[in-house]
């Protein structure tokens, strides 16, 4: 009898512990949401912000010929339209191009280049955007933006922008609806990102790179991948 008291009581504490831990995630997720929900805006909204030093496109998949995969195509086609309402005249593409053979930054600017959406000195890559919080640590340090528009998925657009908020930068969001097969993986996947980013933005540690600033104002044609030329 002893025995079956003793597993039963830590059952007992196990849902409770399961059930903290639940609501300490959820509620973690409702609080990043909320707090930067404001911030989420339409492309028409983007004409009325003044003083934007970029809109910034957060990358995902490309496949191996380098075509991009349809989430990215429709990111990068939401942000030309942000882009054609004049919300700045810089164009931050940030993404993972942490290999030779895997190059998200470069197929992003070849899309708004070889569609006639903006001129290559007005693009400029982030080629060690690796994570959502690198690619907006970068932006901050290494780019020195300060006001920008972030476009990526709806779903992404929430930690994207809680992240830049607790970085100190003035941040707004336009996003494209998740259709894709998947979708609820992702929404999972999503809640956990947004709670271990949380944690993050507390302790801030560098991300895999830095390096020398680039100033948004000048060339993009700067951050070309020299080893490609």
């Amino acid at each position: 009898m002893k025995i079956k008291k003793i597993l039963t009581k830590l059952i007992v504490i196990g849902l409770i512990i399961c059930f903290v831990a639940g609501a300490m995630v959820l509620g973690l997720n409702f609080y990043i949401i909320k707090s930067v929900k404001r911030n989420v805006i339409s492309v028409d909204d983007t004409a009325s912000l003044e003083d934007v030093d970029c809109i910034m496109v957060l990358g995902c998949g490309v496949y191996a010929d380098g075509t991009l995969s349809p989430m990215l195509n429709d990111r990068l086609s939401l942000a030309a339209d942000v882009y054609g309402k004049g919300a700045s005249e810089k164009l931050l593409m940030s993404g993972d191009h942490g290999t030779e053979y895997y190059n998200e930054v470069s197929a992003m600017k070849n899309y708004m280049t070889s569609n006639g959406i903006a001129s290559s000195s007005d693009i400029f890559m982030d080629h060690a955007g690796f994570s959502t919080y690198e690619s907006i640590y970068r932006a901050k340090e290494i780019f020195g933006a300060k006001k920008i528009v972030i476009v990526t998925n709806t779903y992404h657009l929430y930690r994207a922008l809680y992240i830049a908020k607790c970085f100190g930068l003035d941040a707004y969001g336009v996003g494209v609806d998740d259709t894709y097969t998947g979708r609820e993986y992702r929404e999972v996947r999503e809640i956990l990102a947004r709670d271990k980013d949380f944690a993050k933005c507390i302790v801030k540690p560098e991300p895999t790179f830095l390096g020398e600033s680039i100033d948004l104002k000048g060339d993009g044609n700067v951050t070309e991948d020299k080893s490609t030329d």
